[in-house]
């Protein structure tokens, strides 16, 4: 049985900023830490490449692999109008799985041991836990240590009064002419098809004059098949961009899923959740890197504090509460989602948005970006989500 101060399971976003922050440090009565960290076989169902997006000041510990990076957005409404602004002294950012994971792995140090195989079971001790698993050629695999953090994809959401799945498809293009504006991301687009219940956008990010992500995403109940990503994709890339004779080079496709369920970071008293798992994503966005960034920060104050590494849940209550306000007047169509985002975006500036959007924002100022929203609908679904509250998740 291998011996360790911390096991982290998954080496997605959250495993990897762990090992990454967690193997350079020198702990209280540890010293360089001993981590395990158990990377799932090659062909487990997980995306080859995917691309997270973020915002944040100045100069961040990612930026010398983004893939790209802008300081000026757009978002369009669906009659067409256009708000473009500068966000200064933020940036929206994008990077790829493959330049991270490739970055942390150079960087990890020589306490870090690497395993391959699938966690069967972890279990909760009173001064350890230990994490089973099966390697590829079917050995017995048993880690033991002081902390144990998963980051696995939960099978199922938590039980929620409201859940809507955040679902896309993008294509990553090539043009034969500059087609883009590469100073500029198109942060959202809603001058498509809008569903009856939900929200849909596209959104392009230029990585070049003649390169980018176009991505079709809804936010709505239930995905689509192939054919209805392709033909959305088709028609936002044709017929509203007026792009055509496009080269598809790759393309992306997940689904996030977006609930006012209760997620529990802590599992026992040696084990925890992080990431997605662990309520990182922001639940009316679906982003989540910024979270996991936030909750991996926490639990390193407390490891080198030498207190119990709780990981937190990096949306503060109240923002919780109005997201969940939002998913149900979405989900019960009695919101126009492409108006409430693009009245938001138009009626505020851009960078309290997103301050907003990423946690950061001041009662205050939140109070003043309500009253830019439809305030009759937003106020109905207030009281209802109140009194939907007391009733068991699931029930309504």
């Amino acid at each position: 049985m291998g011996r360790y101060d911390l096991v982290i399971v998954g080496a997605g976003a959250a495993g990897l900023t762990l090992a990454h922050r967690a193997s350079s440090v020198v702990l209280p009565g540890v010293g360089t830490p001993r981590i395990a960290l158990v990377e799932p076989p090659a062909g487990a169902p997980r995306s080859k490449d995917r691309t997270w997006c973020f915002w944040e000041r100045g100069v961040g510990p990612w930026d010398g692999i983004l893939a790209a990076r802008w300081d000026t957005l757009t978002v369009i409404s669906h009659p067409g109008e256009r708000y473009t602004r500068g966000i200064s002294p933020q940036s929206y950012k994008m990077l790829r799985s493959r330049d991270f994971e490739a970055y942390v792995h150079s960087r990890l140090g020589a306490g870090v041991d690497l395993y391959t195989a699938t966690v069967t079971d972890i279990d909760d001790g009173a001064d350890n836990a230990t994490v089973s698993a099966e390697r590829p050629d079917g050995q017995p695999l048993e880690l033991e240590a002081r902390w144990a953090f998963d980051s696995r994809p939960l099978a199922s959401p938590p039980r929620a009064h409201t859940t809507l799945l955040q679902h896309f498809r993008g294509w990553f293009v090539r043009a034969d002419t500059d087609v883009f504006d590469a100073d500029s991301a198109l942060l959202m687009d809603f001058r498509t098809p809008q569903p009856r219940n939900g929200v849909a956008f596209g959104y392009v990010l230029p990585l070049s004059a003649r390169e980018a992500l176009v991505e079709y995403t809804e936010f709505t109940r239930e995905v689509l098949d192939d054919g209805g990503y392709d033909r959305a994709l088709r028609q936002y890339t044709e017929e509203v961009l007026g792009l055509k004779g496009l080269t598809l080079v790759r393309t992306e496709q997940g689904v996030i899923p977006m609930t006012d369920g209760a997620f529990s970071p802590r599992t026992g008293r040696r084990t925890f959740r992080i990431g997605a798992a662990g309520g990182a994503t922001r639940p009316s966005t679906g982003y989540t890197f910024s979270g996991i960034q936030r909750q991996v920060d926490s639990v390193m104050r407390h490891l080198e504090q030498g207190r119990t590494p709780v990981p937190p849940l990096p949306h503060h209550r109240r923002h919780r509460a109005m997201d969940a306000i939002l998913l149900r007047a979405l989900d019960t169509g009695r919101l126009s989602g492409a108006e409430f985002f693009a009245r938001l975006f138009a009626r505020n500036d851009m960078r309290d948005v997103l301050d907003f959007l990423d946690g950061h924002s001041a009662p205050r100022r939140e109070f003043a970006m309500g009253m830019t929203t439809p305030l009759l609908t937003m106020s109905i679904t207030t009281l209802e989500r109140a009194l939907v509250g007391v009733l068991p998740p699931g029930r309504s």
